[in-house]
């Protein structure tokens, strides 16, 4: 597989696309795919990416990766940037060799950004060489707080503000570092951004849900799980390693919480009030994404099972 951006990549071979907000029963759901149809994983998730992030990440276990072959996961470290771009890069990678190897990629994750630089395109932006841009926003954020830099973007890119959470650093950094290096908002070069580089022939792709309220209690159920399996231990670990608070990855649902909790920020109770609000925030956010694509076909949590006769009858007739 080439990926020369002027020369469209045609990709036959079948592919599986499984998404759905945090909570809902991926991992498990695609596990019984990817043993059933002989698939790898390639995981669309922007925080797994990261290494010694995993319990905050809701990463998969070494016995679930032990399963299937996983890819994307645990391939940066915590304080090195990972975008739309680099995921699309990797994946594309991923796909190649899995489908080399006659099997099936089995797309699986709650990032929807990722997933739609994928499948229709991203526009070639490369801030790389303005570092000192990127660096400026970082002592801003630092010393003024992250919703100055959220007043900034919504006066010169509302539309992108729009979408994005305020504690979604780094986001809220590439969009104001897109602007102040260009002169242009982001939601103006995503209207210019070239025609899909990829065109996949064969996909299906499944979305899970649920009613609200159960989501909501499934919220709840992870996030005190999380806790009690060391998130705050994890996070405190991070930091000794020389992992900061202020990195975009630290500042990620579950480890800003936890940095709060061990700056004295927050109390226990507070911080865990804040991470089910916040996780439930971010699961609005992701079925906002995922709404916006009419190729999903929706299925409830609970019948697995219609999924899996879907894909053997198109894989099998």
């Amino acid at each position: 597989m080439t990926t020369n951006k002027d020369t469209p990549i045609i990709i036959e071979s079948p592919v599986i696309v499984l998404i759905g907000p945090t909570a809902i029963g991926k991992t498990a759901l695609s596990l019984e795919l990817a043993d059933r149809f002989n698939c790898e994983i390639v995981s669309v998730d922007s925080m797994q990416v990261y290494r010694y992030m995993d319990i905050g990440t809701a990463k998969p276990s070494p016995a679930e990766q032990g399963r299937a072959v996983h890819h994307l996961i645990d391939i940066v470290d915590p304080d090195q940037p990972f975008d739309a771009a680099r995921f699309v890069r990797h994946a594309l990678a991923a796909i190649d060799s899995i489908t080399a190897a006659g099997r099936i990629p089995l797309l699986t994750g709650g990032t929807g950004m990722y997933l739609k630089a994928l499948f229709h395109g991203l526009f070639d932006f490369d801030t790389a060489a303005h570092k000192t841009v990127r660096q400026d926003l970082a002592r801003l954020l630092a010393d003024k707080g992250n919703q100055q830099l959220y007043d900034q973007l919504r006066q010169v890119d509302p539309e992108t503000a729009s979408r994005i959470h305020p504690n979604d650093v780094q986001r809220l950094l590439r969009a104001l570092e897109i602007y102040l290096v260009s002169g242009r908002p982001w939601s103006d070069h995503l209207e210019d951004q070239p025609p899909p580089p990829v065109h996949f022939r064969n996909i299906r792709q499944f979305g899970l849900h649920c009613e609200r309220q159960l989501l909501y209690e499934r919220i709840g159920k992870r996030s005190k799980l999380m806790v009690e399996a060391g998130l705050i231990a994890e996070v405190e670990g991070l930091r000794k390693m020389g992992y900061g608070s202020q990195l975009p990855s630290m500042q990620s649902i579950g480890y800003r919480h936890a940095n709060n909790y061990l700056d004295g920020i927050w109390d226990m109770e507070e911080t865990m009030r804040l991470l089910v609000r916040d996780t439930r925030r971010y699961a609005k956010r992701q079925m906002t994404w995922f709404n916006s694509d009419p190729a999903i076909q929706w299925i409830d949590r609970g019948k697995g099972d219609e999924i899996v006769k879907q894909i053997d009858t198109w894989l099998n007739g």
